[in-house]
């Protein structure tokens, strides 16, 4: 596993942890923390921007399975992180599919796509499916974009194992604050120890974004690497919209205190798209997938997780 010790990776290990398999993993930039994963899951700290390091992880450890996480994944941050993105989307996945190529020619990898690669649509009032056109409009989208044709050039063409997970947005427990849902939780969760004044600063709050748990979301990556057909796109989605401004009521409606709002110019993406909603129906069908958490639990337990980071 790529990005081992990120917000997804933590929830699969978290999951794997059930199963009998030998675990390799990489992480970067900073070292494991040994007390937080078992013995057997071997985790390491390896740059998928290094072709070496990528090499030489894919050949010790010998997968038989390779979930691909690492990637820059903010969006924001992708217009301010071009080459880094660039270089750990693109090229980081190349170095990959290349060690699979030499060294694990037999194992299967899932890619972990986003739902940004489809961009703005227009005339698309209906749930994306994995067979409309993709057209992103930031850095990120653009390289899971040119991640999936990786993918495509080297199951087609080098006859390598891949399916690709294309994601929708997920929250949860654990989440980096650099997402919008995790921003807000953890600006409540701040005000409540008083460690902020009583105001939460939001951007755009009309979008409407398919969003599902983290931990429906590893259950879903573990069933496709699984069940899921060669060289095929799979949507991680729930088939619903849901608004912004619905995600910051129900947050704020679980707060202690009494919070204001106020927009900043500042959390404003370049390009918003207004909605984004994806077809789950191949997923649900061919590998029996379907989220299963309500919105309204993950969104108190994503507060519940601030909390402890805050009031402790």
């Amino acid at each position: 596993m790529t990005g081992a010790t990120g917000f997804v990776g933590n929830h699969l290990v978290d999951l794997l942890r059930k199963t009998e398999a030998e675990f390799f993993g990489i992480c970067f930039p900073d070292e494991p923390e040994p007390r937080k994963y078992p013995s057997e899951f071997h985790i390491h700290k390896a740059d998928v921007r290094s072709e070496k390091e990528i090499e030489e992880s894919v050949k010790i450890s010998e997968p038989d399975y390779i979930f691909h996480l690492a990637a820059v994944s903010n969006v924001g941050q992708s217009w301010q992180k071009r080459k880094e993105t660039f270089e750990v989307n693109v090229m980081g996945t190349f170095h990959l599919l290349e060690a699979v190529r030499k060294h694990a020619s037999k194992a299967r990898v899932l890619f972990i796509s986003s739902s940004d690669v489809y961009g703005l649509l227009e005339s698309y009032p209906k749930p994306l499916t994995e067979k409309d056109p993709v057209c992103p409009v930031s850095p990120y989208g653009f390289t899971k974009m040119s991640g999936e044709n990786l993918c495509r050039f080297y199951s087609e063409i080098e006859g390598l194992d891949i399916i690709i997970a294309r994601s929708f947005p997920h929250t949860g427990p654990g989440q980096s604050p650099d997402f919008v849902c995790s921003d807000w939780a953890s600006q409540i969760a701040r005000i409540e120890k008083n460690l902020s004044p009583p105001m939460i600063k939001v951007g755009n709050i009309e979008a409407e974004r398919d969003f599902i748990d983290v931990r429906d979301v590893v259950k879903a990556y573990f069933s496709l690497i699984k069940k899921g057909r060669r060289g095929h796109i799979y949507n991680v989605s729930s088939g619903r919209a849901t608004s912004l401004t619905k995600i910051l009521d129900v947050l704020l409606q679980n707060s202690r205190v009494k919070i204001d709002v106020k927009r900043d110019r500042s959390k404003l993406r370049k390009v918003d798209i207004p909605v984004l909603v994806g077809d789950n129906r191949k997923i649900s069908e061919e590998i029996s997938w379907a989220p299963a958490i309500p919105m309204e639990k993950t969104l108190l337990d994503l507060l519940q997780y601030w909390r402890g980071v805050y009031h402790s």
